[in-house]
Formats: structure tokens, C-alpha cells, sequence
């Protein structure tokens, strides 16, 4: 009989701790955003394509570097393709993760990585395009940095404040499109084919806001704002990669 009142007792206290965790899993849940799984896995596949786009673009990157300009470009092109790889690795890491505090934690790492490749694809512009105008070229670099760092450091406390949130959105924009404000200087240290690109990722990224934004009401949004982003990345790396390293 005390044998039986102990197993019960121990499945009891199982299933205590099964209600536990899912009650657990159901709080961070809340704080997530919903998507199907299906949607996750495209998202997570897509990034991962980044991932790999990215440790291509850093080893291009850094080769073309050395060929093509000094150690300030090499260093200016690692960074950028760096933030590159670890931004999309990141994103797909977290959209392949179940619910649980992993995922919680790789959603702050998702988010902050935006400014890390924001300040990232600055870098080789403000250091190598701009390097016949470096007091701009510096003080532009500067400003994008430590806006980058006060946003990463404001996602990382909090994330899901609704001040935090909307600061996110229009740090993003302001430094995306910063650049215009030196747009002569960029037109005139690069060929006008490598600005185009540049802005025509710009756009990439913005246009993808919009998915963003109607990414948990509509489905598959988000997935598209995946894509958006990747081709952002693309024409802007290949913009910077040939006619700012190269200089074509």
C-alpha cells in the first residue's frame, strides 16, 4: 500500500512538474510573436541562406580587400562581413527554435543584430568610399555606431517595451537612410552604379517594413520581409564589394 501511495505520489508530482513547464511555456508564448510552423521553418531556411551568403562575403570580402586597399579596408570589410553572418545565423537560429527560453533569448540576439548590420555596412563606406573625406567619413561612422550600441543595449533590457519598440523602428530608419544627408559626398567618391545599389537595398529593406509590420496578421508577411531584407543585403554588399573595394 505505501508503495502504491509513493508511485502515486510520484506521478503526481510529474505531472505537477508537466503543468509547470507548460504553464512556463505558455508565459514565454506570450511574449512571442505567433507564426505557424510552417512559416518558421521558411523563415529560418531563408536566414540560413544568408548564413551562408555571409561567410562567403566575409572571405570575398577580406580577399578583394587585401588585393584592393589597405588594412583599414580589410578590417572595415571583416566587420561587414561579420555582421553579415552573425546576423543571419542569429535570425535562423531563433526561427528554428520550439518555444521555450532559448527562443526568448535568440529573439533579443534577432533584434539587436539589425543594428549590428546597419552599423556593419556603414563601416566599409564611411572607411574606405569616404576615406578622401575622412573627417565626414569618421564622424558619420561615429554617430552610426553609437546609435547602433544604444539600440542593441535598449533591446537587450527591453525588448518587448512598447517605448523600446517604436525607438527600434525609427532608429532603424534613421540610420538606414542616414546616408542622404552625405549623399554628395558618396556620389562623388563612388561610381554612380555603386550608389544605385546602394539605395536600391535601402529601398529593399524599407519596402520590407511593411511585411514586417503585418507580419503576425497576415500569414506568411513575415517570410517575405525575410526575403526583402536578403536581397537588401545583397545589392548593398555587392554595391560596396565593386565599386568601393574594387572600385570599378
Amino acid at each position: 500500500m505505501d508503495n502504491k501511495n509513493t508511485t502515486l505520489s510520484k506521478e503526481e508530482l510529474a505531472i505537477q512538474k508537466k503543468k509547470a513547464k507548460e504553464a512556463k511555456r505558455a508565459e514565454i508564448a506570450k511574449t512571442l510573436p505567433k507564426y505557424t510552423r510552417g512559416e518558421e521553418i521558411f523563415n529560418a531556411v531563408s536566414h540560413i541562406v544568408g548564413g551562408a551568403l555571409g561567410i562567403g562575403a566575409l572571405v570575398v570580402g577580406i580577399v578583394f580587400a587585401a588585393l584592393k586597399t589597405d588594412k583599414i579596408g580589410v578590417i572595415s570589410m571583416i566587420i561587414f562581413g561579420l555582421s553579415i553572418m552573425i546576423l543571419y545565423t542569429m535570425s535562423a537560429i531563433y526561427h528554428f527554435l520550439f518555444i521555450n527560453k532559448a527562443k526568448k533569448v535568440f529573439r533579443v540576439f534577432d533584434h539587436c543584430t539589425i543594428y549590428l548590420l546597419i552599423a556593419g555596412t556603414y563601416t566599409p563606406i564611411c572607411l574606405i568610399t569616404l576615406r578622401n573625406e575622412w573627417i565626414w567619413g569618421y564622424l558619420i561612422l561615429g554617430i552610426v555606431w553609437f546609435l547602433a550600441i544604444l539600440g542593441i543595449v535598449f533591446n537587450a533590457i527591453m525588448l518587448d517595451k512598447k517605448p523600446v519598440k517604436i525607438m527600434s523602428q525609427i532608429l532603424y530608419i534613421i540610420m538606414g537612410w542616414g546616408i542622404v544627408a552625405a549623399i554628395k559626398l558618396l556620389v562623388k567618391n563612388m561610381a554612380l552604379p555603386g550608389v544605385i545599389l546602394i539605395i536600391a537595398g535601402g529601398v529593399c529593406y524599407t519596402v520590407g517594413v511593411i511585411f514586417y509590420a503585418l507580419g503576425k496578421k497576415v500569414k506568411y508577411f513575415h517570410s517575405i520581409w525575410h526575403l526583402f531584407d536578403l536581397f537588401g543585403t545583397i545589392l548593398q554588399y555587392m554595391g560596396i564589394l565593386l565599386y568601393a573595394v574594387i572600385g570599378i
